[in-house]
C-alpha cells in the first residue's frame, strides 16, 4: 500500500511564499513522475507542475517563473516552492506520483492566498 502525505499548506498574503512537501511511503518499486495538481470548488483538477525521475520539469503557464518543483529520489519526496503567490493560486493542492504500474494521490493540502 502506498501513502502520500502532504504538508506545508496554509494562509499567506499576496506576494508571499509557501513550500509544499510530499512524502511517499509504502511498497514502491520505483517512482517515475511526481507532481502537484490543484483544485478549486466547481472546477476540474489542474496540473501545476511535474518532474520526471531525471529532473525534467513541466509547469502550468500560470505558475511559470513563480513556482519551482524539486524532488529527492532517495527520500521519495517532492517539493513545490511557491513564490509571489496570488489570490488565484488559492486551491487545494494535491501531490501525485506515478510508478510503472499505478498512479497515487495525496489527500490534499489547502493553500489560501488572501490579505
Amino acid at each position: 500500500q502506498v501513502q502520500l502525505v502532504e504538508s506545508g499548506g496554509g494562509l499567506v498574503q499576496p506576494g508571499g511564499s509557501l513550500r509544499l512537501s510530499c512524502v511517499a511511503s509504502g511498497t514502491i518499486f520505483r517512482i517515475n513522475a511526481m507532481g502537484w495538481y490543484r483544485q478549486t470548488p466547481g472546477k476540474q483538477r489542474e496540473l501545476v507542475a511535474t518532474i520526471t525521475r531525471i529532473g525534467i520539469t513541466n509547469y502550468a503557464d500560470s505558475v511559470k517563473g513563480r513556482f519551482t518543483i524539486s524532488r529527492d529520489n532517495a527520500k521519495n519526496t517532492v517539493h513545490l516552492q511557491m513564490n509571489s503567490l496570488k489570490p488565484e493560486d488559492t486551491a487545494v493542492y494535491y501531490c501525485s506520483i506515478s510508478t510503472d504500474y499505478d498512479r497515487y494521490w495525496g489527500q490534499g493540502t489547502q493553500v489560501t492566498v488572501s490579505s
